[in-house]
């Protein structure tokens, strides 16, 4: 028997299992896909989270200051507003008591006027009533000169008697009114 020896025959390739070169230089790739990725897409992410993080920190300081500053704006406007009110009731108190001393002086004037008026025209009535007194005591007394002369029969023409005749019929006349008018007032 001979032994044949036959060559290794090689075996086909398994296509579960990639060759060696490709193993090889897929790893190779991938350190460097891996080495250049640390180098350039982690910093430029690192970069962007920490300006995005950077953002929001100054956005919601901002807004931590805005509220701050809104705040003290409320509080100095509610001051202005309650000072405003103090002042307005301050306006209306004294508006109130210069309207009631000119109310005060409007009717002191009134009285004064009104007082004036009435003095004025009581002077009047009494002006006007000697006046119409002695009219009467003339037209009254040379009526009654005349009648009585005539009743008489003589002649009063003489001033002084007329007169003092006058005088004594007219105080007669306003003697017996005053006693009917007490009596009047007392029953």
């Amino acid at each position: 028997m001979t032994t044949l020896v036959l060559p290794l025959a090689e075996e086909p390739p398994n296509p579960l299992l990639p060759h060696t070169a490709e193993i090889i230089f897929g790893f190779v790739f991938l350190v460097l896909l891996a080495i250049a990725f640390a180098k350039v897409v982690v910093p430029r992410f690192e970069k962007a989270y920490a300006d995005r993080t950077a953002a929001i920190e100054g956005g919601m300081d901002e807004a931590k200051q805005a509220q701050a500053e809104a705040k003290a704006a409320l509080e100095k406007y509610n001051a202005q507003l309650a000072e405003a009110r103090q002042e307005a009731a301050k306006i209306r108190e004294d508006a109130r008591e210069q309207g009631a001393v000119i109310i005060a002086e409007m009717r002191e004037q009134a009285n004064t006027e009104a007082e004036r008026i009435v003095t004025h025209a009581r002077s009047q009535i009494d002006a006007e009533r000697a006046q119409a007194v002695a009219s009467l005591r003339s037209e009254v007394g040379s009526m009654a000169t005349t009648l009585a002369g005539r009743i008489v029969g003589e002649s009063l023409e003489d001033e002084a008697r007329q007169r003092r005749t006058v005088e004594r019929f007219l105080t007669e006349l306003e003697s017996s009114e005053s006693a009917r008018q007490a009596v009047g007032t007392d029953g």
